[in-house]
């Protein structure tokens, strides 16, 4: 699940609804601060959960400062991976303009962290070519290779899965074994989904919001993952497909995603075949 520093007074009522140790990766927001993100790993990992920080690269201002933050997130909180991204900002504030930036600094190994996330972005990136974002992926996964680095791709939310499968069927097809994470909206009201679409630059998904009947009411009523997750599952058990997993992105808040997730690990749902599955209320 995703969590932002904004999020740490409801993290109790997680607790009681996930397993001990989950992973909770920590946003950056605009406007957020490194020690607000130190803060929050902190009260994840009081409150049970695996805390795995987002590191925009572009947000980082020097090497001393990257080697600071990942000091300070190693010896406080025992943080053990990271997410890294290449940042919403035009212009870096220092001297790492994308991710593979960060991983060849030597700041992560450093300080103890072997195992990095990085952001994938099967349906396209509205400021990046294709050619450039394919490029980018097998240089990290080539760096990481070589350095002994554990890699996962965590990609940007989707809401059908067609466009993550064939993203992941290439990669597999490329040999490349790394596990991959489908991001996936919690469930939210259809107005916040497209709010975050727009927003974050989704494409080709929007669509599959737009496709119900009638613009303002189809921004009625709330919509949750169950058909990507339930077709991601079917596809997962391919052979060559796994590892999989899915990555959940709390737009319609937190308590909310983890009640979700434990109707799910509970079986609390029903199957339909046309809407992939239907969680009870928790």
């Amino acid at each position: 699940m995703e969590t932002t520093w904004r999020d740490v007074g409801r993290l109790e009522a997680c607790h009681r609804r996930l397993a001990r140790g989950a992973l909770a990766y920590v946003s950056f927001i605009p406007g957020q601060t490194w020690r607000e993100t130190i803060s929050a790993c902190v009260a994840v990992r009081a409150a049970g959960f695996e805390p795995v920080p987002h590191i925009p690269a572009r947000e980082l201002a020097s090497a001393a400062a990257l080697d600071n933050l990942m000091a300070q997130l190693a010896a406080r909180v025992g943080v053990r991976r990271v997410l890294l991204v290449g940042g919403d900002r035009g212009v870096p504030a220092g001297p790492f303009a994308q991710s593979l930036d960060v991983m060849r600094s030597g700041m992560l190994a450093r300080n103890g962290i072997r195992e990095v996330a990085v952001a994938a972005h099967p349906e396209g990136h509205p400021r990046i070519a294709e050619a450039e974002l394919r490029r980018a992926e097998q240089e990290k996964i080539a760096y990481a290779a070589q350095q002994g680095i554990e890699l996962t791709f965590v990609t940007q939310f989707c809401f059908e899965a067609g466009p993550f499968l064939s993203w992941a069927r290439e990669l597999r097809a490329r040999g490349v074994r790394a596990p991959i994470v489908a991001g996936v909206a919690g469930p939210a009201s259809l107005a916040t989904l497209f709010k975050y679409a727009l927003r974050c630059g989704v494409g080709p998904s929007v669509r599959a919001l737009g496709a119900r009947p009638g613009t303002l009411a189809g921004l009625v009523g709330d919509r949750g993952p169950e058909s990507v997750v339930r077709a991601i599952a079917r596809s997962a058990a391919e052979p060559g497909i796994e590892p999989v997993g899915i990555h959940l992105y709390s737009f319609g808040g937190l308590a909310r995603t983890c009640a979700w997730i434990d109707a799910v690990a509970r079986c609390r749902f029903e199957l339909d075949e046309e809407k992939g599955f239907i969680v009870a209320e928790p």
